[in-house]
């Protein structure tokens, strides 16, 4: 909750779209909207990944999921018998989660089916870890489940849509966040501290370098990225280090209307110190850390305020 709070009240690709409006009512229909058409979105992309979870719990997937990397291993010393390893626990996982659901059906114990299941899937993982290693180590194919399901099950007109669907959201998503990147690039650090007194064909040229500036920034950290297993969760977690205490100025601009720009300020600084904190020297999920940096952030910030 507090993340999808940070998110869709907080962040700056945003709150400038509130501030663009051309009235307020405008800007409250765009929270609105958010409510009422994202969280269905969410609900919807989160469903489909667990369909697929469950169609590969009766449908054999690949070994490797990254065809190049399914090469790679094919031809390695050792690999025919992790595939071997593989099938197996396969064939065993899909009996259990069969035995499990006919258990759950007549209403009989389900404890042995889930012990089962567990083996099973450990095996599994085991497997499909040791054919990953002999790509790389710490090999991580996360991010192909999708597409492998898309290219190999679904007819070629549905690929095609949800291939330019995919495209779509790309652009919208990252045109948004280098747009809010120039822009507090410029407006908050370039006019306000290097040249306040430009003009602005300056300040546009300048904003147009920012620009390309974010994009070869996101490019290579695109390519880090990739590495970091689920993008859904790297972009949450790296998120998360960050959020908590921006929400957390504004629920204090909200519920202490005497808070200052100090008191705020503070207020983010001794979040984010909470938050990295966390993040460093505890083994917190990181979804705690919104809530952390958030609460560290209003409770400063308030305290400061009433000196």
């Amino acid at each position: 909750m507090f993340l999808a709070l940070s998110y869709f009240g907080a962040d700056q690709s945003q709150v400038q779209r509130y501030l663009t409006g051309r009235s307020i009512a405008q800007s409250k229909l765009s929270l609105l909207f958010n409510a009422v058409a994202k969280v269905p979105m969410q609900f919807f992309i989160l469903l489909v990944g667990a369909l697929v979870f469950v169609f590969y719990l009766f449908e054999r997937p690949p070994l490797l999921f990254e065809q190049a990397a399914l090469r790679q291993a094919q031809g390695a010393p050792g690999f025919s018998g992790i595939e071997a390893r593989y099938h197996r626990a396969f064939d065993e996982r899909r009996a259990a989660a069969g035995e499990l659901i006919e258990q759950r059906r007549q209403g009989r114990a389900e404890a042995p089916g889930i012990e089962r299941y567990r083996a099973a899937q450990q095996e599994l993982d085991s497997a499909r870890r040791q054919a990953g290693a002999l790509v790389a180590p710490g090999f991580n194919d996360t991010n192909y489940i999708f597409l492998t399901f898309v290219t190999r099950y679904l007819p070629a007109g549905v690929v095609g849509l949800i291939i330019a669907a995919i495209f779509a959201a790309a652009m919208s998503t990252i045109s948004a966040e280098i747009n809010s990147l120039a822009t507090v690039t410029v407006i908050d650090v370039y006019r306000r501290h290097v040249r306040p007194q430009a003009t602005d064909r300056h300040y546009l040229v300048v904003s147009r370098l920012a620009t390309a500036f974010w994009g070869a920034y996101a490019v290579v950290f695109a390519e880090f990225g990739r590495n970091l297993g689920s993008l859904i969760e790297a972009v949450n977690m790296v998120g998360s280090l960050f959020y908590g205490s921006l929400l957390g100025v504004f629920v204090l601009a909200f519920f202490f209307p005497r808070a200052r720009g100090t008191a705020a300020f503070a207020g983010m600084l001794a979040g984010e110190a909470a938050i990295f904190a966390c993040f460093l020297f505890t083994g917190i999920s990181f979804l705690w850390y919104n809530v952390i940096g958030c609460l560290a952030a209003v409770g400063v910030g308030a305290a400061i305020s009433r000196r």
